[in-house]
């Protein structure tokens, strides 16, 4: 099968950072499902695993962990999908991704495609959203009957909403819960993007926040999910949140003391969306049920695509692209690739 890999980690800008391969055919066993590949798409964790994960001597590290694709052969011990289902998900960082014509993935992190989506525009959502939907109710616990204390009622500001997690995120907060949605942009098409998502209000993360809140009217936030740049903005965010607010982060801040939660009792959350499939936790198909219930979502026409560019055929040339893209921060939406 061809596949996409690198033997060192080595700057994008370098001819073998990525390089096209032939490796074999797996075989499907025990829980697993072989997938056909159709599309993917490109998240920051690929090209901090490229950048971080050195491969053992004379090994090929495969990346990706967003695809689309066809069930072409099922393990003995398989019980929820069969040949010829169309299937999506973000997979298992401890193995072999998604850069390839074939993958092996555990039926339990598997969901259904949602039908009324193309393959390009479903393989643009299942790393995302499962991140977004586990930061809004597995750590902040947000939902929609939330509405107890309507004086005290939630505010949620994102950090980097036209981002792939971020353009999940608004979307899922939007319909599922009841909070009031801000979230940062600064170039026009980031807050035409946002807007269109459902945020109630944008703002510019690179001027002071506070007090754009409050030429909103708005004096203090009750969660913020921190998507990129953490430990830039922690003053701040101990400056706007309220007390007992709550925190979530998904980036890896060098510098993140906790120090700044004391005043207010604050809790910081780091949100990891591979902890169950690396830990092989007893939940674990609770990411399969999670994808099957946002397919629902999106084939009722509730939520939308956040495909943002399609750079073509599944190459090393073409990942590179997308590489070097999300390495800058410049994308809005997600970037995939479709086709070998």
């Amino acid at each position: 099968m061809k596949a996409i890999g690198y033997k060192a980690s080595l700057p994008i800008t370098e001819p073998d950072a990525l390089i096209d391969i032939e490796l074999p055919k797996p075989t499907a066993t025990g829980r697993d499902l072989l997938v056909k590949i159709h599309a993917i798409a490109v998240n920051p964790v690929d090209y901090k695993v490229r950048q971080r994960a050195q491969p053992q001597p004379g090994q090929i590290r495969i990346l990706g962990w967003d695809a689309v694709g066809e069930v072409v052969e099922v393990g003995s011990e398989v019980q929820n999908f069969k040949i010829g289902d169309q299937v999506y998900y973000a997979g298992d960082i401890t193995r072999q991704g998604c850069n390839a014509e074939y993958q092996l993935i555990d039926e339990r992190l598997v969901g259904n495609k949602p039908s009324t989506l193309s393959n390009a525009e479903a393989a643009a959502l299942p790393l995302t959203t499962m991140t977004a939907w586990e930061i809004l109710f597995d750590h902040f616990h947000l939902n929609a009957s939330n509405t107890q204390n309507p004086s005290k009622k939630e505010i949620l500001l994102i950090m980097g909403g036209a981002g792939g997690v971020g353009s999940i995120l608004i979307q899922l907060a939007k319909l599922l819960t009841q909070a009031t949605i801000i979230t940062t942009a600064s170039r026009p098409e980031s807050i035409e993007w946002v807007k269109k998502l459902g945020a109630d209000y944008v703002i510019n993360h690179h001027h002071p926040m506070k007090q754009q809140l409050e030429e909103l009217g708005i004096q203090d936030v009750t969660h913020i999910a921190s998507l990129h740049n953490t430990e830039h903005y922690l003053d701040q965010f101990q400056e706007i949140i309220r007390p007992f607010g709550k925190i979530c982060m998904i980036d890896d801040p060098i510098k993140c003391g906790t120090a700044f939660l004391e005043q207010k009792s604050l809790s910081l959350h780091h949100e990891y969306m591979f902890a169950s499939s690396t830990h092989k936790t007893d939940d674990m198909i609770k990411q399969s049920q999670l994808l099957n219930t946002v397919s629902s979502l999106i084939d009722q026409g509730k939520i939308k695509t956040t495909l943002g560019k399609n750079l073509g055929k599944i190459n090393a040339k073409n990942l590179k692209k997308a590489h070097i893209l999300l390495e800058n921060q410049t994308m809005v939406g997600k970037i995939v690739l479709e086709g070998f």
